[in-house]
């Protein structure tokens, strides 16, 4: 009896080996691996979710760094533009400021009888004209001109023979421009 005693402890092994083996070859997941895959794909979910707003916040940043560098670039451009125009307001604020001593020095060159006078007043007119000339500072109207109101500020009409209407005849107070930049009107006579 102690062998089929020992044959039957034998058999029972044999099929319960041969029942895991059938288990493992129908793979069956146990608990333990579905516990696992469902983790993972927690974990997977999890991931893609946060890549998502990675990429959003990725792209909400490059937009800024694309607004800010569009901003500076405005800001720079408009920075250059208001220095051009502070310099420009600041030469011309200036320059007006010493025109009437021009025009007076112009006055007494006309009007003088004394050579020594007239020659040192000459001297002031050249070196002033030279100064202002070093400055940017031109003249915007002649006699014969075409009258031109972006320039001149005509005080007075005149009727003369065999002069084209809206012709400069006289100028009576010189006008100056820096560059295409009006700093004072010439008063002139017109034809008309």
């Amino acid at each position: 009896m102690a062998k089929s005693k020992e044959k039957a402890e034998e058999t029972l092994k044999e099929e319960e080996v041969n029942a895991e083996m059938s288990v493992s070859d129908e793979k069956i997941p146990s608990e333990e691996q579905s516990e696992n895959e469902r983790a993972e794909a927690i974990l997977l979910a999890k991931a893609e979710k946060e890549l998502a707003e990675l990429k959003k916040a990725l792209a909400e940043t490059e937009d800024r760094y694309l607004r800010t560098l569009a901003e500076y670039d405005n800001f720079k451009k408009r920075t250059v533009r208001e220095k051009e125009e502070l310099y420009f307001a600041s030469k011309s604020d200036v320059i007006k400021k010493l025109l009437p001593v021009f025009d007076n020095f112009e006055r007494a060159q006309m009007f003088s009888d004394g050579e020594e006078y007239k020659k040192g007043v000459d001297m002031i007119v050249h070196q002033f004209f030279e100064i202002l000339s070093s400055m940017e500072v031109r003249k915007i109207a002649e006699t014969g001109d075409p009258f031109d109101p972006m320039f001149h500020e005509a005080v007075f009409r005149e009727e003369k023979e065999g002069v084209p209407e809206n012709t400069v005849t006289e100028v009576l107070q010189n006008g100056y421009a820096v560059g295409d930049k009006v700093i004072r009107h010439a008063m002139v006579k017109v034809s008309g």
